[in-house]
């Protein structure tokens, strides 16, 4: 057997024991890693500058953000506009400056004291400002049906620490381009395509539930979402809610993801 073929060989061997992102995962933590320190620094520091205040509410909305002022508007209004009104919805900006957004008290807008370009840690920095029973997560180009939470919330309620709702992708004309619908299983999620999106998850607080803080660019994979509920189902219940309450942006101009 030829060296190409034992390679070939091998790596089949990895990607059945392991799956397909747990290794890219393990790749990345080796060549990204070495940043992780610095950034968790970084992050500790800027919590300690915008706090000590925490705002309480049964569900902290977390939207970070990054030069996109109108999109912004329209995410802010759709999770102000939930049937679940026991929220606070965190706005934080990535370092570029905040538009002028809608006048309700449930509402905390910050600003990081530099860009970062690290999804991870502006999420966490929304997380740990906030004290919550439940988190929810809304990117700024992306919004809500006025259900998401009530659906997400009832699904919680029936035990799992872990939901997520359909999505329905959109194009930038407003047209659909399908809707993302699946059951959970970990060994599936760890091979295929991603099914799971940040969006349309509400989690129980928790000491785990705090993103990867590795500097990934748009070429990255996998993503933060799904190392967040790769690593979440490993010691929690995770439940589908099948009714779409996301209305996701495919977005060529995304600051973080890549689409062709």
């Amino acid at each position: 057997m030829n060296r190409n073929k034992v390679s070939a060989t091998a790596r089949k061997a990895l990607r059945d024991a392991f799956g397909l992102w747990p290794l890219h995962e393990a790749k990345n933590n080796v060549v990204l890693g070495r940043h992780v320190g610095k950034l968790r620094r970084f992050e500790d520091d800027e919590v300690h500058r915008l706090g000590p205040a925490r705002p309480q509410a049964l569900v902290a909305t977390v939207i970070p953000t990054y030069r996109r002022p109108e999109l912004l508007v329209d995410a802010v209004n759709s999770a102000l506009a939930q049937t679940v009104t026991d929220q606070v919805v965190v706005v934080v900006d990535d370092g570029a400056g905040l538009p002028a957004l809608p006048d309700d008290p449930r509402l905390h807008a910050v600003g990081l004291s530099r860009n970062t370009a690290v999804l991870g840690l502006v999420r966490n920095v929304g997380i740990r400002l906030t004290d919550s029973k439940y988190i929810a997560f809304l990117d700024d180009d992306n919004t809500w049906r006025e259900d998401h939470l009530e659906l997400a919330l009832a699904g919680l309620e029936k035990g799992p620490d872990v939901v997520y709702t359909a999505v329905e992708r959109r194009r930038a004309d407003g047209t659909v381009l399908d809707v993302l619908t699946r059951e959970f299983d970990r060994r599936s999620f760890r091979d295929g395509t991603p099914y799971v999106d940040a969006n349309s998850l509400v989690v129980r607080r928790s000491p785990d539930v705090l993103f990867s803080r590795l500097p990934r660019t748009k070429a990255t994979l996998p993503k933060e979402d799904w190392e967040f509920v790769h690593r979440l189902a490993k010691r929690h219940a995770v439940e589908h809610v099948p009714q779409p309450t996301v209305r996701y942006l495919v977005n060529e101009a995304s600051y973080y993801t890549a689409w062709d």
